[in-house]
């Protein structure tokens, strides 16, 4: 983007995971006084993904805190697009436990020889 006449740009990082171990990232230099909106649609993100614009709108978040579309962003910011859990990590931690069965999990996982059980 050129730089307008007076105005400083901002360099404003774009962050997205569309799975697991996979990040697209996009780095973007925009005029001072941009908002989330606008940089989404600088990147175009929404022609590489379009499942973002299906359904509900993706959650947003600046440095990891949620923000909403309209948030004009400073320089430096990195803006994070956050996908959907698709486990609750409180069932999936159960789940691993219940799996690896109370005796091989934790602080029963290793015995000191001589010691009594459970310590």
């Amino acid at each position: 983007m050129a730089k307008p006449e007076g105005g400083a740009l901002h360099k404003i990082t774009l962050v997205y995971s569309p799975a697991p171990r996979q990040v697209r990232e996009w780095v973007l230099e925009l005029v001072a006084g941009t908002t989330v909106a606008q940089a989404l649609a600088a990147c175009g993100i929404f022609d590489e993904f379009p499942e973002l614009q299906r359904g509900n709108r993706p959650v947003i978040g600046v440095w990891g805190r949620k923000t909403t579309p309209g948030h004009v962003l400073l320089d430096h910011d990195r803006v994070e697009i956050y996908r959907g859990l698709r486990v609750d990590p409180k069932v999936a931690r159960r789940e691993r436990f219940n799996r690896q069965g109370a005796k091989s999990a934790g602080l029963f996982a290793r015995v000191r020889a001589g010691s009594k059980a459970g310590y």
